[in-house]
């Protein structure tokens, strides 16, 4: 197993290390960083990337936190059952720490999928941390001239929102290559991914459903009906993530945004800061709506005085808020098995009543 996982990471050796020259060996990091990382601007104009074909090629890479060998070979059997073909990054396997190697290696390795045309999407193994440590150091005129497939979230979340705001490139919240895949978070992931469609609709996953019943963190609730616009295009991820990058300039402005958010294990108390910071954003009233994913063990750790995860819920996004758009709860994304996948920049409808999101155009081109 090893040695099949060495060859295929040795077989981008001689592109990463054209990368690494390129992009990092003659000038530091930091380079990237130019003068107009100093302010957050507008996002360019959404690129759709070139759909995934049918036994096409799927690169994986590790921009977070470190993977296991035996993990990244499940990872690879995987996606090979699904019909694909795998290539590895050379430092897919690296370790410093807690990270997949250091920020050069990863941005490495992000650089030469995006620069191989044989490629044509790229999935993260796994979320973690340490991605946006990478956002100064990624070459984004590289990323906009070979735009492609970008997948994963979690910590992945940093990637996603960066490289959307900095080049428009339609980027994908879904699983990591790591995730189980069941049947449903693959039949909304694929024909996304494959297949241009006009609208697609995103429903709710039976099994969450059915979980709902004995776990209060995966009943659907609907915040507030709204009285404003239904669609936005969709920006988000995973809630402590985003928060890191707010003021920044990886950070997609808010204003006729469908802002979606999903998390896991944090207590009520530091989800209610975290939706006060958003909701401080100068643009927050300009929501189009507010999408909550599930918020998985996220209630009250210890024995001190404690809102529920619902009240809080209600506070920032429910009928207590000052704002009009709609906001739901439950929806079927996050650290969970069956989820859907969401792309960034890509226009949505809510429908509360019918409990749907709705992708009002292709995320492929």
């Amino acid at each position: 197993m090893h040695r099949r996982l060495f060859g295929q990471t040795t077989a981008l050796g001689a592109l990463t290390t054209l990368a690494t020259v390129g992009s990092l060996g003659a000038v530091p990091l930091a380079a990237y960083a130019s003068a107009e990382h100093a302010g957050t601007t507008p996002a360019p104009r959404p690129i759709k990337p070139p759909r995934l074909p049918d036994r096409g090629v799927i690169g994986i890479v590790s921009p977070g936190s470190c993977m296991e060998a035996d993990a990244l070979e499940q990872c690879v059997r995987r996606i090979e059952g699904l019909g694909f073909s795998v290539r590895l990054g050379p430092h897919v396997l690296a370790r410093r720490g807690h990270l997949a190697g250091s920020v050069a290696e990863r941005v490495a390795d992000l650089h030469a999928m995006f620069a191989d045309d044989s490629v044509h999407a790229i999935w993260t193994s796994r979320g973690g941390y340490g991605c946006s440590g990478l956002l100064p150091h990624l070459d984004y005129g590289l990323i906009r001239r070979k735009p492609k497939i970008l997948l994963g979230y979690s910590d992945i979340t940093a990637l996603l929102l960066g490289v959307y705001q900095r080049t428009g490139l339609v980027t994908f919240h879904g699983p990591v290559a790591w995730s189980s895949l069941s049947d449903f978070s693959v039949q909304h992931l694929l024909p996304l991914l494959m297949y241009p469609r006009a609208q697609t609709t995103l429903a709710l996953a039976p099994e969450n459903l059915a979980k709902a019943q004995t776990n209060a963190f995966f009943k659907t609730r609907t915040l507030r009906a709204g009285s404003g616009s239904n669609q936005g295009r969709l920006v988000g991820g995973n809630l402590s993530v985003l928060c890191g990058l707010l003021g920044t300039p990886y950070m997609p402005g808010l204003k006729d945004a469908m802002l979606f958010l999903e998390e896991i294990g944090e207590p009520p108390k530091k989800i209610d800061r975290m939706l006060t910071q958003i909701a401080q954003q100068p643009d927050y009233a300009r929501l189009a709506g507010a999408v909550c994913g599930v918020f998985e063990k996220c209630g009250p750790t210890d024995s001190d005085p404690s809102l529920t995860l619902d009240e809080v819920l209600d506070g920032a996004l429910g009928a207590q808020a000052p704002e009009r758009w709609p906001a739901v709860y439950g929806y079927s994304f996050g650290h969970i098995a069956h989820q859907v996948t969401l792309p960034l920049g890509v226009r949505a409808r809510l429908d509360v009543g019918a409990q749907t999101l709705t992708l009002l155009e292709p995320a492929v081109s």
